[in-house]
């Protein structure tokens, strides 16, 4: 039997390498020994440039606009980098929505670890019951909602929650379905 290097594991226990460096090495490994028809440092390359072609849901423009003339205060906090997240948001046209736009690289804590919230807390100058995070990732809204805030979870492709993970506050089509429910 042959035995399959061990992937590294995402630490929380201060260990924090940024997002680039974490898919890089997983990357290599999942594709180690694989058929590709590109070597492997390029197939690396092109799927870590998909990420710069990334498009908002349809939903979103809408949806954070609703939010945002509500009244709303609204944070990015993502496990990724800020400016992954500021294209992202500029180039729809609602970046200027957003407050501030928070990556996990300062909590030196990934997502769904508490410190990681709490980090988006106390720059935000908020308590947890003040704030809700909303979030298309079962993982994310249970962690949130384990740090004590609120969660909503956008569940767009009709999915079942799992039921290990402690239920998310609301539980949304869309982010525009979000802002008409917080209405």
């Amino acid at each position: 039997m042959v035995r399959r290097p061990a992937a590294r594991r995402l630490r929380t226990d201060g260990v924090n390498p940024d997002f680039a460096t974490l898919a890089h090495e997983q990357l290599r490994q999942a594709l180690a020994g694989t058929t590709r028809e590109m070597e492997l440092d390029a197939a690396i390359e092109h799927i870590i440039g998909g990420f710069a072609e990334l498009q908002c849901h349809p939903d979103v423009v809408d949806g954070v606009r609703a939010l945002s003339e509500m009244g709303l205060r609204l944070v990015t906090l993502t496990n990724g980098a800020t400016s992954v997240a500021q294209r992202l948001l500029g180039d729809a046209g609602i970046a200027d929505r957003f407050d501030r736009m928070l990556s996990v690289q300062q909590a030196q804590a990934w997502k769904p670890d508490a410190r990681a919230y709490r980090y988006a807390l106390e720059e935000c100058g908020v308590e947890p019951a003040e704030a809700m995070l909303v979030a298309a990732h079962p993982w994310d809204t249970d962690g949130a909602r384990r740090a004590g805030l609120t969660a909503a979870w956008i569940n767009r492709e009709s999915r079942t929650y799992p039921s290990y993970f402690l239920a998310p506050d609301i539980q949304a089509r869309s982010l525009a379905d979000l802002a008409s429910m917080l209405r």
